[in-house]
């Protein structure tokens, strides 16, 4: 069975960007609530035994219900440690990539967070890497997911509207905006293929 994991910072940490509140509902209410029910989905099948990257492949365009519970227990968990209280800089390992596919930190961010604030309705931007080792920005609608695809996850903000409202209300670009002082490098870095 798949368990809801703790955050790994403190709920207030990431104050004033995002409010102990909005933690309270995001983690603790719409995360958990993915996790219940993707438990009482997979009750009595196959899956019940298989990793969550084994549920998401095997249900991508033949399960929605499980795909998109199991897509977005993977995002948020995702998430959560792409986040940091103190933030920091890139590596240079992770820098020497950004600077070579966007041609600097500032590029990327802009990039980044363009397509975070263009993106219609929910969903989340990415930092991925093909199997080339190239890094791109993409978007992603409701609860899909680089995973079980030819892209790497690396970097991730979730913008559906329950991961900001509270504080922001329709404000998406004050979100985007702050999250930049509360990446987590280091956990980004791990994700690389090098």
């Amino acid at each position: 069975m798949f368990t809801l994991p703790d955050l790994p910072f403190a709920k207030d940490a990431l104050t004033p960007w995002t409010s102990a509140q909005t933690l309270e509902f995001h983690h603790g209410k719409h995360h958990a609530g993915y996790v219940s029910k993707l438990n009482d989905a997979v009750v009595g099948t196959e899956s019940v035994d298989k990793s969550l990257e084994e549920v998401i492949a095997a249900s991508r365009d033949r399960n929605q219900k499980v795909f998109n519970l199991a897509a977005q227990h993977f995002n948020h968990s995702f998430f959560w440690n792409c986040l940091s209280a103190g933030g920091g800089e890139p590596s240079a390992e992770i820098l020497k990539l950004i600077v070579r596919d966007f041609q600097s930190l500032d590029a990327f961010r802009d990039q980044f967070s363009a397509t975070a604030a263009a993106h219609f309705g929910s969903g989340w931007a990415w930092l991925v890497q093909d199997t080339t080792g190239k890094l791109l920005v993409k978007d992603y609608h409701d609860a899909q997911t680089p995973v079980g695809t030819d892209l790497r996850p690396i970097l991730t903000l979730d913008v559906w509207e329950h991961a900001y409202y509270l504080d922001y209300k329709n404000d998406r670009a004050s979100f985007i905006k702050g999250f930049w002082d509360h990446v987590n490098w280091e956990f980004a870095s791990q994700q690389l293929h090098v």
